[in-house]
C-alpha cells in the first residue's frame, strides 16, 4: 500500500497529465503548472483569512472538482494533503484513505474523463478495483462520479445548457455532453444523492468545458462556462477557483448577466489574466485569452488583478464594474477616464447595426454589371473585398442609409490582441452613395465626402483603435465595440497628435498607447462608380 501510495503522489517525469494538456482536443484539459498555480493563489487566501492557518494541514475541509477531466486537480490537492496531513495522520495508508474517502470529490464530465482521473487518483479505473489504493471506497466511481444523463429537451433545446436536440440527441454508445453538475435545477439535492450523504464543500475548483454545440441556431458553439461557475456558487463554498475564457470580461452573447453579476458581486477576490491563451494551453487557442479567477464567500472589497503576457506582469487593486466592460490593462483606466470626463456623444450614434441592410454574408443575389436603377453592394468572397449590384427594391432594412455617404469597416478585426502590437480593426472602405453592405461590415454614415474622409481619418488614428481595443476582447467588432469612442466634428483631417492634446495625455500614456497599437496605412481605399 504505501509503494502504491507514493508511486501515485511522488513527482514524475514525464507527467503523462502534462502530456494530455498538450494536446490538441476539444477538450482543453489543465497542465499540472496551471493547476498549481490556482492552489498557491487558494493556500495564499486561506491563510489570509484564517489567521495564517495553513490549509493542507486541515483534516476536515472538503475539495470538490465538479468538472474533472484529467483528474489533474484532484491529484496536486490529494498530495498537497498527504503531506500537509503528515503530523495529524502518521500513517501514510490511514491518511491517503482519509482523504480520499473523506475530502477529495469529483464528478467527471464524460466516462473517458471520469476513467482518467480515477487512474489518476486512485491508481485504478475503478475506485474499488484491486489495485486502488482507497482500500475503504466499496462502489466503481467512489468519490469521482460520472453517469450518464440526458438532456432535458424543450422543443429543439435542452433547458438547462441550451444545446440542440438535432445535435445531441444520440446513440447511447455516443456521449452526448449532458453534465451532470448542470444539468439539475437543485444542485444541494443532487450532490447529496450522489455521494451518498450530506454534502458542504469549503472549496471547489477546476475547467469547466467552455462551449457546447449548437448555439445560433446550431450553426456555432454557445458558451457554456458560465453555468457551472453559476451552480457551483449554489453550493455556498467558501471558496471558488476556475479557469475559464477570458470573454466573459466583455459579456457578449450569453455572458452579460454574467458578468454584470460577476463584477458587481464584490466576491472576486483575485483575478489573473492571460490575454495570450498559448500562455497557458499551448496548443489550443482560446480567443480573447484565458483566465482564472478566486471567489470567496466572505470576501467584500476590491479585487487583486493580475495581466500577464510573456514576461510582462502587472498586478493592481482594482473596483470592477467602475465601467459596463472590464478594462483589462490598469495603464488603459486613467486614458479612458479622461475620455469619458467629457461626456461626449458615442460615435455608435452613426454607426449601424450588426447587420446593417438585412443582408447575409453569403448573399449571392447581385450581378457584376450595373442595371439602371442598381445599386452597389460591398461583400467579401473567398476573403477578397468586392463590389457589384443590385436592385434597390430588394433591400427591406434600413433604406434610409442606402443615399448616405458611408465608411464600412469589417465587423471581423485582429485576434483580439493576441500579438502587441495590434490593428485592432480591419481596413475601412469609403464609399459613395447609393450603396448597402452584407452583414461582414458595418458602416459609419454621413451626409457628404469630407465627413466621410475626417470619419477614415480618426478611425485610422492609433487613439481611435485603442478606445475600441478597452471593449474588444475577441476578433469581433461589433456596434458595441464602439460604444467608447467618442464624437468628432466631421470638417477636418484628424491626427492622433491633435487628439493626445484634445483628451490630455501625458507622455506615458502617449508611450504607451503607441507601444500596442500598430499603424494603419493612410491610403484610402474607395469604389471607382
Amino acid at each position: 500500500m504505501s509503494e502504491q501510495a507514493s508511486f501515485t503522489l511522488r513527482n514524475r517525469n514525464p507527467d503523462v497529465l502534462t502530456c494530455i494538456a498538450n494536446l490538441s482536443n476539444d477538450e482543453v484539459f489543465t497542465p499540472p503548472e496551471l493547476a498549481n498555480q490556482m492552489l498557491d493563489s487558494l493556500t495564499q487566501a486561506w491563510a489570509e483569512d484564517n489567521n495564517g492557518a495553513n490549509l493542507w494541514e486541515d483534516r476536515n475541509v472538503k475539495f470538490l472538482d465538479p468538472c474533472t477531466k484529467s483528474g489533474v486537480f484532484l491529484r496536486e490537492i490529494t498530495t498537497r494533503l498527504t503531506i500537509g496531513l503528515k503530523t495529524k495522520i502518521p500513517n501514510l495508508e490511514e491518511r491517503v484513505e482519509h482523504i480520499l474517502s473523506k475530502q477529495v470529490f469529483g464528478i467527471g464530465i464524460t466516462k473517458l474523463t471520469s476513467l482518467l482521473a480515477r487512474r489518476s487518483v486512485y491508481c485504478s479505473k475503478n475506485a474499488d478495483g484491486e489495485h486502488s489504493i482507497a482500500k475503504s471506497l466499496k462502489s466503481r466511481d467512489g468519490k469521482i462520479w460520472y453517469e450518464r444523463i440526458d438532456h432535458t429537451w424543450n422543443g429543439t433545446k435542452c433547458i438547462f445548457c441550451g444545446s440542440q436536440k438535432s445535435i445531441l440527441d444520440r446513440d447511447l454508445r455516443l456521449e452526448n455532453y449532458a453534465y451532470g453538475f448542470i444539468h439539475t435545477n437543485d444542485i444541494k439535492s443532487r450532490l447529496n444523492e450522489i455521494f451518498g450523504e450530506e454534502m458542504q464543500f469549503d472549496v471547489i475548483i477546476g475547467n469547466p468545458p467552455y462551449q457546447m454545440k449548437g448555439g445560433a441556431g446550431g450553426t456555432s458553439a454557445s458558451s457554456i462556462y458560465q453555468l457551472f461557475v453559476e451552480q457551483a456558487k449554489q453550493l455556498e463554498p467558501k471558496y471558488l477557483s476556475m479557469v475559464i475564457p477570458s470573454r466573459w470580461l466583455a459579456g457578449g452573447r450569453g455572458l452579460d448577466e454574467f458578468r454584470r453579476e460577476m463584477l458587481n458581486s464584490n466576491n472576486l477576490k483575485r483575478l489573473i489574466d492571460y490575454p495570450v491563451s498559448k500562455e497557458v494551453f499551448p496548443n489550443v487557442e482560446v480567443k480573447g485569452g484565458i483566465c482564472f479567477f478566486l471567489w470567496a464567500g466572505n470576501h467584500n472589497d476590491k479585487c487583486e488583478v493580475t495581466v500577464i503576457r510573456g514576461e510582462e506582469s502587472s498586478t493592481s487593486t482594482r473596483i470592477l464594474d467602475e465601467f459596463d466592460v472590464f478594462v483589462r490593462d490598469p495603464r488603459a483606466v486613467g486614458i479612458l477616464r479622461k475620455v469619458l470626463s467629457l461626456k461626449e456623444t458615442s460615435i455608435t450614434e452613426i454607426l449601424t447595426a450588426d447587420t446593417p441592410f438585412g443582408i447575409a454574408t453569403n448573399f449571392d443575389g447581385f450581378h457584376g454589371k450595373k442595371n439602371n436603377g442598381d445599386i452597389k453592394i460591398y461583400y467579401v468572397k473567398k476573403g477578397k473585398r468586392s463590389v457589384s449590384y443590385l436592385a434597390r427594391d430588394l433591400v427591406k432594412k434600413n433604406t434610409n442609409l442606402i443615399d448616405k455617404w458611408k465608411v464600412y469597416v469589417p465587423k471581423a478585426g485582429s485576434d483580439g490582441g493576441q500579438k502587441i502590437p495590434d490593428s485592432v480593426l480591419g481596413k475601412p472602405w469609403l464609399s459613395s452613395p447609393p450603396s448597402v453592405a452584407t452583414q461582414t461590415f458595418i458602416a459609419f454614415f454621413v451626409e457628404n465626402e469630407n465627413e466621410a474622409n475626417s470619419i477614415n481619418s480618426y478611425y485610422k488614428t492609433k487613439f481611435f483603435r485603442f478606445i475600441v481595443s478597452l471593449r474588444k476582447i475577441t476578433q469581433d467588432a461589433l456596434r458595441q465595440t464602439y460604444y467608447w469612442v467618442p464624437m468628432q466634428n466631421w470638417n477636418k483631417e484628424w491626427t492622433d497628435e491633435d487628439l493626445y492634446l484634445k483628451y490630455k495625455l501625458t507622455d506615458e500614456e502617449i508611450k504607451y498607447v503607441e507601444s500596442i497599437i500598430r499603424p494603419m496605412d493612410v491610403f484610402v481605399e474607395r469604389d471607382n462608380d
